[in-house]
């Protein structure tokens, strides 16, 4: 995203997916016959899932993307919205049908929900304020014992602080806990974090929308891949996957990513 770092493991450009999708047969998909798929989201996290500033109204990649999966199941999307930390246990308990929130594929949240397969492949990068010189790697930052990093509890970016930053110890004082993805940017923002773990995303999204006030450095700090959520045992999980690999292959996910991480300015 300015200086296009590597945001997703992008395999193919816009000119090879067209002519690939000419050569991709349009696989029959599932009937769903109408079902009302009740989705989740946080509308905390652009350019995935936000509030436009203009209608006020959820948009982002993960909006499209789901819609379209819904449509060529011939299902409809009511969506709701919940706070971060209780997601996964209301999906979980069938509250909702599927969520989404730039959720991080892994073993310890595979034992509360289900996954779908991944439509995503992120890398975590460091989100500064524009003006930060005192660290530009992760060792650095660590090194740095009064800088402070921002995150949600339960998140990867918290993850990623406690275990390939800093100590491996949960309740280190340098992490400063909170609610919200956004209220940790509006902390860096105002000084009362120094950092901010973030995929490439989210990250230049806020790059955009606040232009001379952050920046990414460092390099990637692992790699993650992003899936929706359902609850245990849905029969929703195949013909979503099904979805999923469709549009993969008829190059819908590509034009999205182009969409959303290239051509639309948050805030805008």
């Amino acid at each position: 995203m300015k200086k296009m770092m590597k945001f997703f493991t992008i395999a193919l450009s816009v000119m090879t997916l067209g002519l690939q999708i000419n050569h991709v047969g349009a696989e029959e998909l599932p009937d769903l016959k109408g079902r009302v798929i009740v989705a989740v989201t946080e509308n905390a996290y652009p350019p995935l899932n936000f509030l436009d500033p203009k209608t006020g109204q959820g948009i982002g990649w993960e909006y499209d993307a789901f819609n379209e999966i819904a449509n060529r199941l011939n299902a409809k999307v009511q969506w709701e919205l919940s706070s971060w930390d209780v997601m996964i246990e209301a999906v979980r308990n069938g509250q909702y049908d599927v969520g989404m929130d730039g959720i991080t594929i892994n073993a310890e949240r595979e034992e509360q929900i289900d996954f779908t397969e991944s439509y995503m492949t992120s890398e975590m990068f460091m989100l500064v304020r524009d003006d930060e010189d005192r660290f530009a790697t992760a060792s650095d930052f660590a090194a740095k014992e009064d800088a402070l990093v921002g995150a949600q509890p339960g998140t990867t970016g918290f993850y990623t602080a406690v275990y390939s930053i800093l100590d491996g110890d949960e309740a280190n004082s340098r992490i400063t806990l909170m609610e919200t993805f956004g209220a940790t940017i509006q902390a860096l923002r105002t000084g009362d974090v120094d950092m901010v773990l973030t995929d490439a995303t989210a990250g230049q999204g806020y790059i955009d929308a606040y232009p001379g006030l952050f920046k990414m450095v460092g390099g990637a700090i692992g790699s993650e891949d992003f899936g929706f959520i359902l609850t245990p045992n849905s029969d929703l999980r195949e013909p979503i996957n099904a979805a999923i690999k469709q549009m993969k292959m008829d190059g819908s996910f590509e034009e999205l990513n182009k969409k959303w991480f290239f051509d639309y300015k948050i805030g805008q």
